[in-house]
């Protein structure tokens, strides 16, 4: 085993041992809970390790360092994510290697995705990003739409061709009432995917948490964490 196998396959275990301590905690499963590793700024070389390490679902959030490692990883058994804040000019390309994307937040975007999406056959797993410290119809500073838009977005995603609505996604605010209270924040998501799941039943995946917060992402009842740092280590700096 190589250094750098080593090296995550041991990073692997301590985050997967968080998730089922956590889960054991809130009475859970460990299986409801799906672990999404974002190999943001990492190479295609790491996307391949954590493969063989059984990771099935990698997340970006750069299309022009996501497109060129997805290409390169393209035999391999995983489902690409997208989580950044999404350009309409980037769709084409995002919509080529992205299985779910997890960051829609406009009506505009949510147009250019579906008719891309029908363009080349493929059908698109959408997550709203919720931002919760907008105003209630407003925008994030990180993107995300108010709480007060969801409904409406929902709707959208969910009459598009193309398109596939399964949930919705948010990260924990810097700002606002929910400011350094993570677990409250991903609770508030909790509260707002049972309303949409009332018109969108089918729309049940919760996609909160990160290296630093998954504790309380499993204990408000996320389905999917985002997972970067701890599994891959201190990212490089982007130049």
């Amino acid at each position: 085993m190589t250094d750098r196998k080593a090296q995550l396959a041991e990073n692997l275990a301590k985050v997967e041992d968080r998730i089922a301590t956590a889960c054991t905690a809130a009475g859970r499963k460990r299986e409801e809970v799906t672990l999404i590793v974002v190999t943001k700024t990492y190479p295609a070389s790491d996307v391949r390790i954590l493969s063989e390490l059984g990771v099935r679902h990698v997340a970006e959030n750069r299309d022009q360092d996501a497109a060129p490692k997805a290409a390169e990883c393209a035999d391999l058994p995983l489902t690409w994510h997208f989580v950044g804040q999404l350009q309409t000019n980037k769709v084409r390309s995002v919509v080529g290697y992205a299985d779910l994307v997890q960051s829609v937040d406009r009506a505009r975007l949510v147009t250019a995705l579906s008719k891309e999406a029908v363009r080349i056959e493929r059908r698109i797993g959408c997550l709203i990003q919720v931002a919760l410290d907008a105003q209630e119809s407003g925008r994030g500073e990180r993107g995300g739409v108010g709480t007060g838009g969801i409904e409406e977005l929902g709707e959208l995603v969910a009459g598009a061709p193309g398109l596939r609505l399964d949930g919705l996604m948010t990260v924990a605010p810097l700002t606002g009432e929910y400011a350094g209270r993570q677990q409250a924040a991903f609770e508030r998501l909790m509260d707002l995917s049972t309303v949409l799941r009332r018109a969108h039943p089918a729309a049940n995946m919760v996609s909160a948490g990160m290296s630093s917060d998954l504790e309380q992402a499993v204990a408000a009842g996320a389905t999917h964490v985002r997972v970067g740092t701890a599994v891959l280590g201190v990212r490089p700096r982007l130049g």
